[in-house]
């Protein structure tokens, strides 16, 4: 029986090893076209600043509000923003120039920038997408975000569009300009004042016993809120009642509750607040709050109350 040679070449390099790899070398290239080709289908839109264009900038930068904004071209502005409190706060909000139009979920990871290749990302976090609302993350999320900003990591958001579910977004914040404008804010952060807006928005002020001083609690509210005053122009209306107790005649006491609320509405114009934004009254015994038998009650109605309206 007579074979022929070209059957034998075809055989042997059909079961030799270098054909094998070879076989596998061009299925796996086959592959990843193919994956190419899908996501060439799907579409991704990636939106950052480049290095030219990158800017952080330290928006707001008082006592009672610090933020740190980045402009991301072409789809809006993320910011990190921290506000006066009892405790330390930070929130992240992204800052959408077309807000999302359903319900949906973008994940957050730590990415690599293009000019350092060779350093994995991770996952951050989950963010959720509201319909018509720019959506934003807590503070151990934000904090977590500037600590990879601050080793040159670039945090980015992924998700879906919710236009064209086959598209997905990307969104970068780049590292370009970064920790000069971050240091700034994180001495921004440190002077907050340690009080917030809700903290004295109403405030009862009680008067020592057997005198017109405050007490020393008192004494501290009153600073508190001369301060707040004076850095926050929104607040529109100061207003200053005071109340006595009803030891003594009601029309003396009557004076003596407009005095003291006269008195209080001075103490905060010598330090600067404009007259027109407090509006003082003594009220005399009205309102009482306790018992005028005891020492005790007659200390609680004696008082000044001071609520505050904003814009």
């Amino acid at each position: 029986m007579k074979i022929h040679s070209s059957a034998i070449d075809n055989s042997f390099i059909a079961s030799s090893p270098s054909y094998n790899f070879m076989a596998k070398v061009f299925l796996v290239v086959a592959v990843f076209f193919s994956v190419l080709s899908n996501n060439a289908q799907a579409g991704i839109r990636q939106y950052s600043a480049d290095l030219n264009s990158s800017k952080w900038q330290l928006a707001n930068d008082s006592r009672l509000q610090c933020t740190l904004s980045h402009q991301i071209p072409h789809y809006g502005q993320a910011r990190f923003s921290a506000k006066a409190s009892r405790k330390l706060n930070m929130e992240f909000e992204l800052d959408m120039m077309l807000l999302p139009d359903s319900y949906s979920l973008a994940q957050v990871r730590s990415e690599s920038p293009k000019w350092r290749p060779g350093y994995g990302g991770r996952v951050l976090a989950d963010m959720k997408l509201y319909k018509q609302f720019n959506p934003s993350l807590p503070k151990k999320v934000a904090w977590t975000m500037l600590s990879e900003l601050e080793q040159g990591m670039s945090p980015t958001f992924y998700y879906n569009d919710w236009y064209t579910q086959q598209d997905e977004i990307s969104v970068g914040l780049s590292t370009a300009r970064f920790k000069g404008a971050y240091r700034n804010f994180v001495a921004c952060v440190g002077n907050l004042l340690n009080y917030s807006f809700d903290d004295i928005a109403y405030t009862v002020l009680n008067y020592q016993s057997n005198s017109n001083k405050f007490t020393k609690a008192s004494q501290r509210r009153i600073d508190m809120i001369r301060e707040y005053l004076s850095l926050d122009p929104e607040l529109e209306l100061v207003l200053v009642d005071a109340y006595s107790d009803s030891y003594g005649g009601r029309w003396s006491n009557f004076k003596l509750s407009e005095k003291r609320a006269f008195k209080v509405r001075d103490y905060f114009v010598k330090n600067g607040i404009d007259a027109s934004r407090i509006e003082a009254k003594g009220y005399g015994e009205k309102r009482h709050i306790a018992s005028n038998d005891t020492t005790l009650g007659r200390g609680k109605n004696r008082r000044v109350v001071i609520q505050m309206q904003k814009l």
